[in-house]
């Protein structure tokens, strides 16, 4: 009886270990960033996609966006944390916006470039950097990581997602992706039909340009919701194709950065 009660109890805690662990989703998910991979890859041109073959070893954009959360779980890339996100209040541009001392996405997105563009960097480096960059250039895209620095770009700003628990942070990350019962491939390769003058002006503009476009999209979310809300249908109606529209839009401009590089 007691190793029953002993097995029992083992079960709980791993139980809640994995909810626990299921729940602290802190950008786009694996699903977004690997549409944006999935995205990105049709749009890489010949010399580019050579390259990137052989810097990840012939895996593709979306198996290596994730990358830049996976390494979350390791100390040794602390440093790299600042990266993901940049902080702005609604009446500032990046330009004008107090900057963090470690960094943000626009310098981890430049720094990942001058690697790539250096001749002396090591094949390891310019690997590390270039997973870095798929990842960030999908996280630039996410309205959240653009966000305000009192409430952590929303994940202090409580609301709920059907009745249950969330954060406005992560009903952009993935309560809307996942709930739409599609994987990253199907998403992808449901994208919007664009004309080529739609994809040039897409991918016209700095890193800058589209953090500071991005904002904009965040103040429209804040304003979108109330503290404790309970989000349904409805927001999901309304704010879905926002969400699809920056995952593509995050794929085109991934795909036009690498193009550049290589």
């Amino acid at each position: 009886m007691k190793s029953f009660s002993l097995h029992l109890c083992f079960l709980t805690i791993l139980i809640s270990s994995l909810n626990l662990n299921a729940s602290t989703v802190d950008d786009w998910g694996a699903t977004g960033h690997r549409v944006v991979g999935e995205i990105a890859q049709k749009y890489l041109k010949g010399k580019a996609k050579r390259e990137v073959n052989r810097l990840l070893k012939q895996h593709s954009l979306a198996f290596a966006s994730t990358y830049g959360d996976e390494i979350k779980s390791d100390k040794a890339y602390d440093k790299y944390y600042t990266w993901h996100f940049v902080n702005m209040p609604f009446n500032e541009t990046y330009e004008t916006s107090e900057k963090h001392p470690d960094g943000d996405l626009v310098t981890g997105i430049e720094t990942c470039k001058a690697v790539l563009l250096d001749k002396n960097a090591s094949d390891e480096d310019k690997i590390f950097h270039l997973k870095m960059l798929i990842h960030l250039m999908g996280d630039l895209h996410q309205p959240m990581h653009v966000g305000l620095a009192e409430d952590k770009g929303g994940n202090d700003l409580k609301v709920q997602w059907f009745y249950k628990d969330s954060n406005l942070h992560r009903v952009w990350d993935s309560d809307m992706i996942e709930d739409y019962k599609m994987g990253y491939d199907e998403l992808a390769n449901n994208a919007d039909a664009l004309s080529k003058d739609e994809i040039k002006a897409i991918q016209e503009g700095s890193v800058t340009d589209w953090v500071n476009e991005t904002h904009n999209i965040t103040k429209k979310v804040y304003a979108s919701v109330e503290p404790n809300e309970n989000l349904r249908y409805r927001y999901s109606y309304d704010h879905f194709k926002t969400v699809r529209s920056q995952l593509q839009i995050a794929g085109i401009r991934l795909a036009k950065v690498l193009n550049d590089i290589f």
